[in-house]
């Protein structure tokens, strides 16, 4: 049965139903609720464990902690302390450790404020910590595939080995909607014979032998040999876990490009459009990392213009022009700084697309 429920609300709520038991954070607006829900909520499971961390750092590195021991566990923050946050993201990408880390955007830089943004998908795209890594990303644009997205994202965290993301901008994180939070097995269906759980017997033999989890690798052949396992797994996520969602793309003139709230907008303007005759499509990658690229170039191809639509000054536009390989015109309609685009914005962007 559907109630209604804040994002926030949500993505906690349904962290637990996925078996979370260990969060581990520090309270930043605009994703408070959360980390305010988890802690009223976690103590009552059976092993839930709720820790308000004395800094970011802290909390990533008891998320690192957790989930070496073989813990479904996760994280949430905004902004600056996803920043503070990157080192210990990119030690749990390294050691194959599975956690989910929930970033509710602000506007940046610096402290910023703590409006709606989307200008962390640089940070969670690209691999904001040092390294080669990558992490899996979905980004919701409702408040039902926020929870739902935030199950999934616990199940594949645990099926590939890899730390995972939702990222959301703080409209979804902070609005009201309907939504049904599913129930599920909080048992595991992956053996995680590789967790450090002190020490354990060899099949068939008396002697012992410990778990480690580690991300150092000294033997530059040793790094070099791990660096290429995780590109594998990689590709394999790219080939396999790609969500996107194409309304309308067939017969488009135009195609708007957008994730998240800038999506629920662009799905606004086409309606104003396609009423006044234009042929306007809306592509909305659900999986931001790995990006949909060869799936957007298809749902485009027989267009004659792409608009991307964004909550800041072009970070995923990089992504679209890589996917287009110059085959179409590309122009941009952004606003930063919690500023939203505006429906009517889109719906000009279009008619002057429609004009030329």
């Amino acid at each position: 049965m559907k109630k209604l429920m804040k994002g926030n609300f949500a993505i906690a709520e349904a962290a637990i139903q996925a078996g979370c038991r260990g969060f581990f954070g520090y309270p930043i607006t605009p994703q408070n609720e959360l980390i305010e829900y988890m802690s009223v909520e976690m103590p009552k499971q059976d092993g839930g464990v709720f820790i308000q961390a004395e800094s970011e750092v802290a909390a990533i590195n008891m998320v690192f902690g957790a989930s070496g021991a073989g813990a479904r566990v996760m994280t949430s923050s905004s902004g600056p302390g996803l920043s503070l946050k990157q080192e210990g993201i990119s030690f749990l990408a390294g050691a194959e450790l599975p956690a989910l880390i929930v970033n509710i955007m602000r506007a940046g830089p610096g402290l910023g404020g703590i409006q709606p943004a989307q200008a962390d998908y640089f940070q969670a795209t690209k691999g904001g910590g040092h390294g080669d890594y990558s992490l899996l990303v979905y980004a919701p644009a409702s408040v039902q595939e926020a929870a739902d997205l935030t199950q999934k994202a616990f199940d594949r965290a645990d099926y590939y080995r890899m730390p995972t993301m939702i990222l959301a901008d703080a409209v979804i994180g902070q609005m009201m909607e309907p939504c049904e939070v599913k129930s599920m097995d909080t048992r595991s269906d992956f053996d995680k014979v590789w967790a450090v759980t002190g020490t354990k017997a060899e099949p068939g033999s008396k002697k012992e032998k410990r778990s480690i989890v580690k991300s150092l690798f000294l033997n530059p052949d040793e790094l070099n040999d791990h660096n290429k396992k995780l590109q594998r797994k990689y590709q394999a996520v790219a080939k396999n876990e790609v969500m996107f969602e194409a309304d309308s793309c067939e017969d488009a003139d135009i195609v708007l490009v957008a994730y998240g709230t800038s999506a629920r907008i662009c799905k606004s303007a086409a309606k104003i459009t396609r009423e006044l005759g234009y042929k306007v499509g809306v592509f909305r990658p659900i999986t931001v990392s790995p990006y949909p690229y060869s799936q957007l170039k298809e749902a485009a191809s027989g267009c004659k213009e792409v608009i991307v639509v964004e909550m800041s000054a072009g970070q995923m536009l990089l992504d679209v022009k890589v996917a287009m390989e110059g085959s179409k015109p590309i122009s941009f309609v952004g606003e930063m700084g919690g500023i939203m685009p505006s429906p009517s914005q889109v719906v000009e962007a279009i008619k002057k697309a429609g004009r030329e």
